[in-house]
């Protein structure tokens, strides 16, 4: 069997045909839909030269675009290291062979994975307005992170937990029969390769991260998505304006996966990347790939 047809039927003549014909009629369907809402919008003067040129003037960025950047990428910066850090101690918590601390985490996680992230930040918002926590100022900003924390935090636990328990089982049991700590053991050995393992899910994690910023809209939060609707509203260039933000949350997330690419690249080149999740020799006074690791 070859390698193209193991998870299908390879078509068949007719089948290729059929095949050949619902794509064409998918693409001039999608080419029609597109032209009656591009007419559309010409129509009401949406895409008229005048509706950009805003866009080329300083002061509008200056005023609009460059605050809700600067807002999104502020809340987005602090959540993420934020859930990065509450996710690994929950997630490690999660993995503990202490009942007590195992259970107090599993709950922590799955009461924050419950709750909405905007039902947190209003939550979190009016809290701190309530004990005067923070300056007036920072409230819109401290509630976004907030929620974003407590939800992202709680999903990058059950990634840790995920991440960890997909690494062969002969490692562990081979440190534990070295004498090592279960804490030496989840440091030294376990999560170095989780990580890189787990880097790409991360990556999308954090660009949730990003794009959830724009709830905090409805807390009064200066981010980009309100900002693009103030330009809209200021300027009669709602559409415009918002493809301009959709733009740049695209460059934004586009430079985060990146980052993320270069990373896992480099961690996988490391002393510490996940060689062991690769098949490999078993040589005498290693670790082996799988449970059949001798020592």
């Amino acid at each position: 069997m070859s390698g193209a047809s193991v998870l299908f039927d390879a078509p068949g003549p007719r089948a290729r045909i059929r095949n050949r014909f619902i794509s064409a009629v998918t693409v001039v369907l999608v080419l029609a839909v597109a032209w009656v809402v591009y007419a559309q919008l010409d129509a009401k003067g949406q895409l008229t030269a005048a509706k950009w040129e805003p866009f080329l003037t300083a002061n509008l960025w200056k005023t609009y675009i460059l605050p809700g950047v600067q807002g999104t990428l502020t809340a987005a910066a602090v959540s993420i290291v934020l859930a990065l850090l509450l996710g690994f101690l929950l997630g490690i918590g999660r993995l503990s062979h202490h009942d007590g601390v195992r259970r107090v985490c599993a709950v922590v996680v799955e009461f924050f994975r419950a709750v909405p992230v905007l039902i947190m930040m209003i939550f979190a918002y009016f809290l701190y307005a309530t004990y005067d926590v923070f300056p007036s100022k920072y409230l819109a900003l401290a509630g976004v992170i907030t929620g974003l924390t407590l939800y992202n935090g709680a999903v990058i636990a059950e990634i840790v937990r995920a991440g960890v328990n997909a690494l062969p089982r002969g490692q562990s049991e081979a440190a534990e029969a070295l004498g090592l700590r279960w804490g030496q053991i989840m440091r030294s050995i376990l999560l170095p390769q989780a990580v890189t393992s787990m880097l790409p899910v991360l990556v999308s994690q954090m660009v949730v991260v990003l794009k959830d910023t724009a709830i905090g809209y409805q807390i009064t939060f200066l981010e980009m998505v309100r900002q693009g609707t103030q330009v809209g509203s200021a300027y009669g260039n709602y559409v415009p304006a918002l493809i301009v933000i959709a733009l740049l949350m695209i460059c934004v997330n586009f430079s985060l996966g990146a980052f993320a690419t270069w990373l896992e690249s480099r961690l996988r080149r490391s002393k510490r990347g996940p060689e062991p999740l690769h098949a490999a020799p078993v040589t005498q006074g290693t670790f082996g790939a799988g449970a059949g690791g001798t020592i």
